[in-house]
């Protein structure tokens, strides 16, 4: 079976990521109420009493409201690295101790037929990372909650055939909205997230003609709209000399609408 994958929800209220090999079944967060995510998983057909086990990036509640939840009501296994672990174990309730792995920073992990490649990323959490996923020569990255995109983080991401790739907010629409400066400064920050520009640059380094798919994640409420995302990365896309539409797809994602599944 191909990989593939959903974008189950993204944004500031929320985010889970779930994708699939045949064998392994993997959720990569669980940013929402266990109903929500149980919801969330019919629209896209998967049972999940299915799932393999669950990937942590951070700890941040948008990343693990119903991680405690969805593990005891599945029994799943949580993976998620040491100072990860440390920072969110109040926030979730009691695991078992064989429900618990650590999965390591800059670490590749084979589950069943799917090799995972985590990474480092900055972002004001205790020790934040995000995933590569290899399945039969195809490559889906997972790059969402990050201050900046590093030429580290670049050459790990590279040349992969579908990205979730954070695109968070218009720094106009930021500057002037009703956000406090402390607030501000934090997402424009080295430790906060990536604007629609910046992702659009970050992607033109690491774009190839193996591309398919661009899924822009993580858009605030606030500021950012669908449209404008769209609209901006297309536009230095292009530029560029990037062809979007005939060669390279690119996808809004929703933090209350899974994405339909995609088959890379």
């Amino acid at each position: 079976m191909s990989l593939r994958f959903s974008v189950l929800a993204s944004g500031s209220t929320g985010n889970a990521f779930y994708i699939e090999s045949g064998e392994e079944k993997i959720l990569v967060d669980a940013g929402l109420s266990g109903k929500r995510m149980e919801q969330l998983l019919s629209q896209v057909n998967i049972d999940p009493h299915e799932l393999s086990r669950i990937l942590v990036t951070h700890e941040h509640s948008d990343h693990i409201k119903g991680l405690g939840i969805m593990a005891r009501r599945y029994n799943l296994p949580i993976y998620a690295n040491e100072k990860t672990w440390k920072a969110m174990e109040n926030q979730i309730g009691k695991i078992s101790l064989d429900q618990k792995f650590h999965f390591n920073m800059e670490e590749t992990k084979t589950f069943g037929n799917l090799d995972i490649e985590s990474f480092a990323v900055s972002h004001d959490a205790a020790d934040p990372m995000f995933y590569t996923f290899h399945h039969e020569g195809k490559k889906v990255a997972l790059v969402t909650d990050l201050g900046y995109v590093s030429e580290r983080i670049k050459k790990t991401v590279e040349n992969a055939d579908a990205y979730i790739f954070e695109s968070n907010h218009d720094v106009s629409m930021l500057r002037m909205g009703r956000y406090p400066w402390n607030v501000k400064r934090r997402i424009l920050g080295d430790s906060g997230h990536v604007s629609n520009e910046d992702c659009a640059l970050a992607l033109t380094d690491i774009l190839t003609d193996r591309t398919q798919r661009i899924y822009l994640a993580h858009l605030s409420l606030d500021n950012n709209m669908k449209d404008l995302a769209r609209m901006s990365v297309s536009n230095i896309l292009q530029e560029r000399g990037f062809e979007l539409g005939s060669r390279i797809e690119l996808h809004d994602t929703d933090p209350a609408e899974a994405t339909p599944m995609f088959h890379v």
